[in-house]
């Protein structure tokens, strides 16, 4: 099985709600059974051959409670939620609501902003000054769809994701009317190209997805 390296040893794979019970299935099929740990947001199994799978539940805390861990883990990740995206780079921006995984509602725009100019001196300068005013401008165009788009929906989101470009997020959600968003803001940042609308519709694959890090 495949998957992108982790951190400390062994592979992240992402897992959708529809497939994690047959995944975890397959895994305990492989490494025989063993012991399972639960922390907030995490359910960790142990095989008994000593493989390890972390269980990084989306859209924390993830509430046990009496049930089994990995049912209360995979009942937590299909549930279906009213999630804001704001997806913010140089290149444009795009916001939108999604009921499960239908977009309901959106704003995709592009604005690009130049690249970095090779020449020195006050050419260099000035290019750098523009390019600065275009981001600020591509901050503020950003910041009012996401006022517009969003917060009319802040009251039924049950979390907002963010994705893009750091920076460009940051400096986006520096205006203090998306406050809202920033307090129902998820860890995870979604790390995608420039945000045309076939790449906001395909976030729910990444935001849904139950993330694991299997090791060995």
């Amino acid at each position: 099985m495949g998957g992108k390296p982790a951190a400390g040893g062994g592979r992240w794979v992402e897992i959708p709600p529809e497939r994690l019970e047959r995944w975890l299935a397959g895994f305990a099929e492989r490494h025989g059974a063993g012991r399972t740990d639960v922390e907030p947001g995490l359910v960790t199994v142990h095989g008994g051959d000593g493989a390890v799978a972390e269980c990084h539940a989306p859209f924390p805390p993830l509430v046990i409670g009496e049930r089994d861990p990995l049912e209360a883990l995979v009942t937590h990740a299909r549930l279906d939620r009213r999630v804001g995206v704001l997806l913010v780079r140089l290149g444009g921006y795009a916001a939108g609501v999604f009921a499960g995984t239908t977009l309901v509602v959106s704003k995709v725009d592009t604005r690009p902003v130049h690249g970095r100019n090779k020449a020195g001196g006050w050419s260099q300068q000035r290019f750098a000054r523009r390019r600065e005013g275009q981001a600020r401008q591509l901050a503020e165009a950003a910041a009012a769809v996401a006022e517009r788009v969003l917060l009319p929906e802040v009251g039924t989101l049950d979390a907002v994701v963010l994705g893009g470009d750091r920076a460009a997020i940051d400096a986006t959600l520096e205006a203090g009317a998306l406050a809202p968003l920033r307090r129902l803001a998820v860890e995870r940042f979604l790390t995608v190209p420039d945000p045309r609308r076939t790449i906001l519709e395909a976030t729910p694959d990444a935001f849904r997805a139950v993330r694991i890090r299997v090791a060995p």
